[in-house]
């Protein structure tokens, strides 16, 4: 395996890193996450067919680009992958011709042949697919026979719609799916979140999809403001310094939820997510350095199940941590990068959720306000 990692710039691409014994010709698969108005308006996927004709090219709007350890606004960060001993056959569906996010997550599996199958990446839009659905119906039909991981895509901060694209200039609705085949293929995987938990668990008990009513009989909402204290004068921007641990089955880890927006009138509460009926909850806050040393841990953990420092590691945040770390977002992708050493590059996006297992052999999550970390290499 070889990679190069390149910036999109003016029309040009222009080559940051590569491995030692990168060919171009050979590249199989290139990963471009960009700002949308970028790669949806200007010839991004030509100038990239054009360099890489015989490459899978998948294009992804974000809320902030990763290339190696620094973070961008208004660039293309874009990886060109050479794998030698390990095929792909990307696919594609788009949300707008099935019932929901669940059945588009069950219609992009069935596309997919599981035959000495490795592993799954997911590229999904973030505006108009639900996450929870997206993953639900991806792990009903995976069944934890392989990892599946990857992310939504971004708007920056405006959450109005994404665009994702598959051997094509990007638009609206698509969800890829990218699957890696062959017993040399490595890939690892790790996800955190580095919030702290405050206050008791408390059960739901009203909520729909997403939007979150009644938690053990009190409206949601005014639950929430009891905890936030002066925070609570400063709703809805507020909210991303207070998501919600939600525990979904006992014996589950808790994912973070990300509250989109809240309806003072009926005293509910949108999230990033959904928050099924009988779920146990906690409150959660903001600690910016837990926030740091978390994408240092998913790191470690992704590296210590790994013979050696992988080739490439894909990192994709959320766009809540970029907001509320500010000027100190770097800090996440640099501590990633001083854990995996200099011969790792890395690239990935800041993203509206987060795919990941909680371990290895366990059903992938959607998350909020994690770092995620995939790392690929091939034996």
């Amino acid at each position: 395996m070889q990679t190069t990692l390149l910036l999109y710039n003016n029309n040009e691409l222009q080559v940051q890193n590569a491995s030692p014994n990168a060919q171009p010709e050979n590249t199989k698969l290139v990963l471009g996450f960009g700002a949308k108005d970028i790669i949806s308006t200007q010839p991004v996927f030509e100038k990239l067919k054009e360099h890489y004709p015989e490459a899978h090219i998948v294009l992804c709007s974000t809320a902030g680009e990763i290339l190696n350890a620094k973070v961008s606004d208004n660039s293309v960060s874009v990886a060109a992958i050479e794998l030698e001993k390990t095929a792909i056959s990307p696919v594609s569906v788009k949300i707008s011709d099935y019932a929901n996010s669940y059945e588009a997550g069950k219609a992009l599996i069935r596309l997919i042949n599981f035959v000495n199958l490795s592993y799954i990446l997911i590229i999904s839009d973030g505006s108009n697919v639900n996450g929870s659905e997206l993953v639900r119906g991806i792990n009903e039909l995976v069944n934890n026979r392989v990892p599946v991981t990857g992310g939504l895509a971004g708007d920056g901060t405006s959450f109005k719609s994404t665009v994702v694209g598959l051997n094509e200039t990007p638009s609206s609705g698509n969800i890829v799916a990218i699957p890696f085949y062959g017993k040399n293929f490595v890939v690892s995987h790790a996800s955190m979140g580095g919030w702290e938990i405050f206050g008791p668990e408390r059960t739901v008990t009203r909520s729909t999809a997403n939007q979150l009513f009644e938690i053990e009989g009190q409206k949601a909402l005014d639950l929430y403001k009891s905890y936030l204290g002066p925070y609570a004068d400063e709703l809805p921007q507020s909210a991303l310094l207070f998501p919600l641990g939600v525990k979904l089955n006992d014996d589950d880890e808790p994912v973070v939820r990300t509250i989109l927006s809240i309806d003072q009138e009926n005293g509910s509460m949108v999230f990033a997510g959904d928050i099924p009926n009988g779920s146990k909850v906690r409150f959660m806050k903001a600690n910016f350095d837990k926030l740091v040393d978390a994408a240092t841990h998913a790191a470690g953990q992704a590296f210590q199940k790994l013979p050696a420092a992988p080739q490439l590691a894909l990192l994709i945040s959320c766009v809540g941590r970029k907001i509320i770390l500010g000027k100190r977002t770097e800090e996440e992708v640099e501590t990633v990068a001083d854990t995996f050493g200099r011969n790792t590059l890395l690239t990935g996006f800041y993203s509206y959720g987060e795919i990941s297992p909680f371990n290895d052999n366990a059903k992938c999550e959607l998350h909020n306000q994690t770092m995620t970390i995939t790392t690929f290499d091939e034996l």
